[in-house]
């Protein structure tokens, strides 16, 4: 009977502590500079990404060689995000659209859709 009880004990526990990380997950603020890494057919980038959130809205800076510096919005619900660069002022431009998925409180992974010219797949850690 006592082993049956500590078993019991120690899968609630361990219950509990899960729901405890997934709680924390779900609860992630993705403020701060992450350092993407988007993987193309042609290569792999590696822009930093300024975020700040309030609320569900995400706003920010993405920042790469290619790219220059570009606005951001977008919004967050969980552990997910999404978020729209702007076209740099150039109308020519696809509407790039990141939506991702934190995997914890530092690490993201996701896709990049090109204005439905193609897409990629991203990566992403928290540097501050």
């Amino acid at each position: 009977m006592l082993r049956i009880r500590t078993a019991l004990v120690a899968i609630a526990s361990l219950a509990l502590a899960s729901t405890v990380a997934l709680a924390a997950i779900a609860r992630i603020d993705f403020s701060g500079t992450w350092q993407f890494s988007v993987v193309t057919d042609n290569g792999t980038g590696t822009p930093t990404v300024t975020l700040k959130q309030e609320g569900t809205k995400i706003t920010g800076t993405y920042s790469s060689q290619m790219m220059g510096l570009r606005a951001l919005e977008g919004s967050a619900k969980g552990d997910s995000l999404r978020f729209v660069l702007s076209n740099g002022g150039n109308a020519d431009a696809p509407t790039l659209t990141y939506i991702g998925v934190a995997t914890d409180a530092n690490t993201l992974k996701g896709i990049v859709d090109f204005g439905g010219m193609g897409g990629a797949t991203f990566t992403a850690v928290r540097k501050q």
